[in-house]
């Protein structure tokens, strides 16, 4: 199937094109209620700024039951996040946050985006079900990507998500958050 290029799952755009940088945010189901999501949709329009900043925000705050806060629940999904790293796409850097994900990739010829994300939430949503005793939603059904314009914005990005503990008052030190590529590289930003 050829890559499918700017197209809508529903209320939010997406660009799989192969070998773009591109970081994508995904959350739990629970960490922002429809109603929320409807009102930043209404008070935004498409592609303006400010309606991501609103999401951030929000997420930020760690409503819901922040299941990626838990060490096992955080262990998985880190782990799926990097099962396929070096062969459906590049993961260039990545955080965990109580009650959602920042990564940043760039995806491999016949691996769509979607796709890749997909795998990751059935895979860990299946997984992290059965380690809490529920049943249910797991992951927001959507995701947000953005892809990388030029080198300036790739590092701004790798910096957001690498210090998004430390800007959520989480820790004081990106390498101290448990779930997230700045521990691994052991780097400070």
């Amino acid at each position: 199937m050829p890559p499918k290029g700017w197209h809508s799952r529903g209320y939010l755009p997406h660009l799989d094109v192969p070998g773009l940088l591109q970081s994508i945010t995904f959350h739990l189901e629970d960490s922002l209620p429809k109603a929320v999501m409807k009102e930043i949709l209404a008070a935004t329009e498409p592609g303006d700024p400010e309606r991501l900043r609103c999401i951030e925000r929000w997420l930020d705050a760690g409503h819901g039951e922040c299941w990626l806060r838990r060490p096992e629940i955080g262990t998985l999904v880190q782990d799926a996040l990097l099962h396929f790293d070096g062969e459906r796409y590049r993961m260039l850097a990545w955080v965990l946050m109580p009650n959602h994900v920042h990564c940043l990739i760039e995806t491999s010829d016949g691996h769509a985006l979607g796709d890749v994300v997909q795998s990751w939430k059935s895979f860990t949503a299946k997984q992290a079900n059965r380690l809490l005793g529920r049943f249910g939603t797991f992951w927001e059904r959507d995701y947000f990507d953005r892809y990388i314009r030029d080198d300036r914005h790739l590092a701004a990005v790798v910096r957001y998500i690498e210090r998004n503990p430390v800007k959520a008052g989480l820790v004081a030190r990106a390498e101290d958050w448990p779930f997230g590529s700045a521990r691994l590289r052991g780097l400070s930003r």
